[in-house]
C-alpha cells in the first residue's frame, strides 16, 4: 500500500507540474483537449489527435504579451492629451471665421472658399511670401481649410492619432512636433511651385506648375505620422507587442496608401507639403527620447520653453493676418449662377489680355488682369484649372522679350505660346458647354 501510493503522488507531481514540452522529454501528459492520458514522447493525444504541446506554449507566450501590452497601455494612455482638443479647436474656429467672412454660404462648404477668402486667413502663396516678405504664410496654413471635408478629414486624422503622440511624448514636445512639421510641411510647398519642372505626371505629383493657395493642417499630421513610424522602429526592442504591431512599419501600408492617393489626385492634393511634414516629424523622432512609463520628463524647463517659443510664433503669426486683413465680407449668399457670370467676365479679359500680350506685346491690362483672377472664385475644379492655366499664361507672356523700340513695330509671336493660348480657348469653351448653369424657364 505504501508503496502504490507513493508511485500515485509522484505520478500526479509529474503530470501537475511539468513543463509544456513534458510529453517529450520522457513524462506523460494530459490531453488538453479531451483529458486522456498521453504517453511519453507523444506529441499527438492518441484518442483525439489534438497536439499537447503548441496550444499551451502559444497561450503562455500570448498572455505575456497581452500582459506587458496591458500595463504599458495603462502607464501612457492615461496621460493628458490636452493640446490634441486645443489644435482641433483652433482649426475649427478658424474654419468658422472664414465661413462668416464669406456670408455663411452653404455653397463654400462643399465647394471651397474663394481665394480671397484663404489669403486673408494667411494661405500660402509663394508670390507673397517672397515678394511681400509676408513670412508668417508659412506658419498660419496648417489651421486653414479649403472646405468643410477638407477640415473634417484633417481634424478625424488629428484626432485618431495625435493623442497617441501627445501621450507618449508629453504636451510640450507634442506642441513642438506639430509646429515645426507643420512649417516643415509648408516650406516643402514653398520649395516646389516650380512650373519648369512639372512638366509630367510623375514630376507633378511633387512640383506644382501654379503658385495658387495652399493651406491645410495634412503637413503636420504627416509629421506625426513620421514620429510614430520611427518612434515604433527606435524603440521595437522594448515595446511591448501590441505596440510594435500598431506602430513603426506597421503603419507603411497607411503612408503608402496617403501617398497613391496623393498621386491619383496631384492635381488638388498638394504632395510636398506632406512630404515635408513626415520626414521633418521622421528627423525630429531620431533625436528626441519619448516619455517611458514611470519615468520623470528629463530637460523638462527646456521643452516648456520651447513648447511657449512655438505657441507664441502662432499668436504672432495671426497677429500678422488680422494686421494684413483685406479680405472684403461677403454680404450675400451667391448663388452658382453669380459665381459663373463673375468668373466668365474674368476670364474673358484675362484671354483678351493675354492675346494682347503674346500678339502685339500689350501689357497694359495685364496686372488689372491677374488681380481680377487671384479674387475670383471658381464654378468648379475644372474652372479652377482653366483659372491657373490662364493665370500661368499670362507670367509667361510677360517673361517674353519686348520688341525693340528702333525695330519694326510687328514681331512674331511665340509659337509655344500661341499654341498653348489657343489650346486653352478650346478647352474653356468645351468647359461653357457643360458648365454654364440651366436657367428655369
Amino acid at each position: 500500500m505504501l508503496c502504490s501510493r507513493s508511485i500515485t503522488l509522484v505520478s500526479l507531481y509529474c503530470l501537475s507540474d511539468s513543463s509544456p514540452n513534458s510529453n517529450v522529454s520522457g513524462r506523460p501528459t494530459l490531453c488538453r483537449n479531451c483529458g486522456a492520458i498521453v504517453g511519453a514522447g507523444a506529441a499527438n493525444c492518441a484518442v483525439c489527435g489534438a497536439s499537447t504541446t503548441a496550444p499551451q506554449l502559444i497561450e503562455q507566450r500570448n498572455s505575456i504579451h497581452d500582459n506587458d501590452t496591458l500595463r504599458f497601455a495603462r502607464a501612457v494612455l492615461d496621460r493628458p492629451y490636452k493640446f490634441t482638443i486645443t489644435f482641433l479647436i483652433a482649426n475649427l474656429f478658424v474654419y468658422l471665421l472664414m465661413w462668416d467672412s464669406s456670408g455663411l454660404s452653404n455653397l463654400f462648404l462643399t465647394q471651397g472658399f474663394p481665394n480671397e477668402i484663404l489669403i486673408a486667413y494667411g494661405a500660402k502663396v509663394n508670390q507673397l511670401v517672397a515678394r511681400d516678405h509676408e513670412w508668417w504664410r508659412l506658419v498660419t496654413p496648417m489651421f486653414v481649410h479649403v472646405n468643410l471635408i477638407h477640415l473634417l478629414v484633417n481634424m478625424y486624422s488629428l484626432w485618431m492619432i495625435g493623442p497617441y503622440v501627445e501621450k507618449l511624448y508629453g504636451s510640450a514636445k507634442f506642441v513642438v512636433f506639430w509646429v515645426v512639421t507643420g512649417i516643415g510641411g509648408v516650406v516643402a510647398s514653398y520649395l516646389t511651385v516650380q512650373p519648369s519642372l512639372a512638366t509630367n505626371t510623375f514630376a507633378r505629383f511633387i512640383f506644382k506648375a501654379f503658385d495658387e493657395p495652399s493651406a491645410g493642417a495634412s503637413g503636420a499630421l504627416f509629421g506625426l505620422v513620421g514620429v510614430l513610424f520611427v518612434f515604433g522602429i527606435k524603440y521595437r526592442n522594448e515595446l511591448p507587442e501590441g505596440f510594435k504591431r500598431a506602430f513603426g512599419t506597421g503603419l507603411l501600408p497607411i503612408i503608402v496608401l496617403n501617398l497613391f492617393i496623393g498621386f491619383i489626385g496631384s492635381r488638388s492634393i498638394d504632395n510636398a507639403a506632406h512630404l515635408g511634414g513626415l520626414f521633418s516629424g521622421a528627423a525630429l523622432a531620431l533625436v528626441v527620447q519619448y516619455r517611458r512609463p514611470g519615468e520623470t520628463q528629463g530637460n523638462a524647463i527646456v521643452w516648456r520653453v520651447l513648447q511657449v517659443a512655438m505657441l507664441a510664433l502662432v499668436a504672432l503669426s495671426f497677429f500678422k493676418v488680422t494686421q494684413h486683413f483685406n479680405a472684403p465680407r461677403l454680404q450675400h449668399q451667391l448663388t452658382q449662377a453669380e459665381i459663373f457670370d463673375a468668373y466668365a467676365n474674368v476670364m474673358n479679359k484675362a484671354q483678351f489680355s493675354a492675346a494682347a500680350a503674346i500678339y502685339q506685346h500689350d501689357y497694359s491690362e495685364m496686372n488689372a488682369s491677374l488681380q481680377m483672377i487671384d479674387t475670383t472664385m471658381s464654378p468648379d475644379p475644372k474652372g479652377e484649372e482653366l483659372k491657373q492655366r490662364i493665370r500661368a499664361l499670362l507670367a509667361k507672356a510677360a517673361a517674353q522679350p519686348s520688341p525693340s523700340p528702333d525695330g519694326p513695330k510687328q514681331t512674331t509671336p511665340d509659337p509655344k505660346l500661341v499654341q498653348e493660348y489657343m489650346a486653352l480657348r478650346k478647352d474653356y469653351d468645351a468647359w461653357l458647354k457643360t458648365a454654364a448653369p440651366k436657367t428655369d424657364q
